[in-house]
Order: structure tokens, then C-alpha cells, then sequence
């Protein structure tokens, strides 16, 4: 319970201010971005199923290779569609040892055939572990493999499309303080700050849980700290974020935290059960794509439906916790 109460203060505090306005839609990503007007997006932050077999409540993991980047071919290109000439596109993909290079087959799909362009590569760390001379300290989120031949995999990609490959970012609203203070003065483009560029590693380590189907039913997440840093890099104020993937909503609970960068947070999933976990969470209803109003406008609020309210009691609100 303490470690609840914990992670309900970091996003009350984090969330204080403007609050998005949420247009969450059940139903087929493509069919719904369809209906979304042609360059109105800012920022996609995404991740979509890997193919690798994973057990989603509604979606079929099993597609053929051919088939499966024929669909991302179909997502991707309505991304490009919606999203505005300084928009971002944030993709996170991972591998498995049955397939080290689906991560940049997928990219190269999107980059050959949808009009984008890879401006960066981000590697978001999981887990990891560094030698001191009082010996070695381990950090993060380790998922054992049992393999002779493979190591663990502690990392997963984040690629930053745009369609020009020249859109300026807010690199130090994701920055970091300097190790070495002598740096302030001694570069002048410092400004006197006490921050620097991040890089492109992140160390954002998954919540600890102890029942992934009470406290995480969802088998692939991303925790929302990574959707919120995306946003931020990305720094345009006033922004329209969308996820095509929404899941339990981890994406919405970044835009969440960036509530003075969003103004309007647009989702899509197709599993009702993933859907109103995380309207739930929001306090916010849901629309069903067959009934989206053309242009993406807020629907009508009888179109919408809002989930029961959970119980209120522990095991219901860990529902969402990234």
C-alpha cells in the first residue's frame, strides 16, 4: 500500500496544472487514423505488438514476416499522414533472439516506403550493470534468459522519425546536470546551466510488481516516464500526441505528466479490456471508431462510453500502475 500511495503522489505531482483533453477510440488503428486530418498531429509515441507470439487479449501476435511488415506498411503510412511537417514520430521496438533484426526491419519498412525520415536513434535501458572499484552495482529490470548462446537483451530501441530529418528538439528539457561543474564555465554554449544533453541512452527501469495480471495486464508496456521524455524532447507546446497502440495507456499517463506541452491526447486500441483500464485511470470515456467523428473533433458525449468505475481498494488502482 505505501508503495501505491508513492506512485499515486510522483503522478498527482506530475499531472498538477493543465490537463489534456482525451479522445481514447476502441477499434482498428488504421481504420481510425483514417479519419484524422491530414498533417494535425504533433507527436506519435508508439509501440506495436513485436510479432513474437505474445498472448494480447484480442490481437493475433502470429502474423508471417511478410505479412506483418505488409501492416506496419498500413499504420505507418497513416502516421505520416496525420502527423504535421515538424511533427515526431517516437517508435519503440525490441528484438528477440529469434529475430535480432526486426527492430530495423520495421524501421527500414517505414523509412523506404511511408516518407519518413530517422533523424535519431534512442536505446532505452532496462537494465544494467556498472563496475566501480567497490565492486559492481546492478540497476533496473533484469528478465533472465536461459541460453548458451544468447546474452540477455537489457535494451530496446526508440526510433525518432520526422519527415524532413532537420526538426530541432528541446534536448535539455531531457538533460542532465554536468559531472564535472568546470564544464559550465569552460563552454560557452552552457549559458551558465548546469545541464547537458541526455545522449541517446535512457535508463528507465520498469515499476517493480508482483502480479503482472493484477498490477500489469498487459503483457508488453512501456513505462510512461519513456512516452513523457519523448514529448519533452520533442518540446512543442500546445501539442496533439497520439498512440495507435494505446494498451493500458502508459503513452496517455506521459502526456499526463507533460500536461503543459498537451493539449489534446488521441489513442487507439483495439481490446476493450485494455481500453478501460486505462480510461479508468483518466476518468474519461471512450468512443468506438465506427462512430468517430470525421476530422478527429471531440465526440459528442453521447457517443461515448465510460467504464464502470474499479472498487477502491488496492488491487483495483495497482491496475495501472506502469
Amino acid at each position: 500500500m505505501i508503495r501505491l500511495l508513492r506512485y499515486l503522489w510522483r503522478v498527482a505531482k506530475d499531472t498538477l496544472g493543465q490537463v489534456p483533453a482525451w479522445q481514447i477510440y476502441l477499434g482498428d488503428c488504421v481504420a481510425g487514423m483514417h479519419k484524422l486530418d491530414s498533417s494535425s498531429v504533433d507527436v506519435v509515441v508508439t509501440s506495436p505488438p513485436y510479432n513474437l507470439g505474445k498472448e494480447y487479449s484480442t490481437y493475433d501476435d502470429n502474423k508471417t514476416p511478410e505479412e506483418y511488415l505488409e501492416w506496419c506498411g498500413l499504420w505507418a503510412g497513416q502516421i505520416a499522414r496525420v502527423l504535421k511537417p515538424d511533427g515526431s514520430l517516437f517508435l519503440n521496438l525490441g528484438a528477440s533472439s529469434a529475430n535480432l533484426l526486426f527492430p530495423f526491419q520495421v524501421a527500414s519498412k517505414i523509412a523506404d516506403e511511408c516518407g519518413l525520415k530517422l533523424q535519431n536513434t534512442i536505446h532505452w535501458i532496462k537494465s544494467i550493470s556498472i563496475d566501480r572499484e567497490e565492486g559492481t552495482q546492478s540497476y533496473g529490470h533484469f528478465k533472465p534468459i536461459n541460453s548458451p548462446r544468447f546474452l540477455n537483451d537489457c535494451q530496446e530501441y526508440v526510433f525518432h522519425f520526422t519527415k524532413s530529418r532537420s526538426v530541432p528538439v528541446d534536448r535539455l528539457a531531457v538533460g542532465v546536470p554536468y559531472q564535472d561543474k568546470s564544464n559550465i564555465a569552460r563552454w560557452g554554449h552552457t549559458k551558465g546551466r548546469d545541464k547537458r544533453c541526455r545522449g541517446n541512452t535512457w535508463f528507465i527501469p520498469y515499476e517493480t510488481i508482483n502480479e503482472r495480471s493484477k498490477e500489469r495486464p498487459h503483457p508488453a508496456t512501456f513505462p510512461a516516464e519513456l512516452a513523457a521524455k519523448c514529448i519533452r524532447l520533442h518540446g512543442k507546446k500546445d501539442a496533439v500526441v497520439l498512440d495507435p497502440f494505446l494498451g493500458i495507456g502508459h503513452a496517455a499517463l506521459g502526456a499526463r505528466q507533460c500536461g503543459s506541452l498537451v493539449s489534446r491526447f488521441i489513442g487507439f486500441d483495439i481490446d476493450k479490456e485494455y481500453i478501460e483500464v486505462g480510461c479508468r485511470f483518466l476518468s474519461c470515456g471512450y468512443t468506438r471508431v465506427a462512430d468517430m467523428v470525421q476530422g478527429g473533433a471531440l465526440p459528442a458525449q453521447a457517443a461515448q462510453v465510460r467504464p464502470q468505475r474499479a472498487p477502491e481498494d488496492s488491487e483495483q488502482l495497482f491496475l495501472v500502475t506502469p
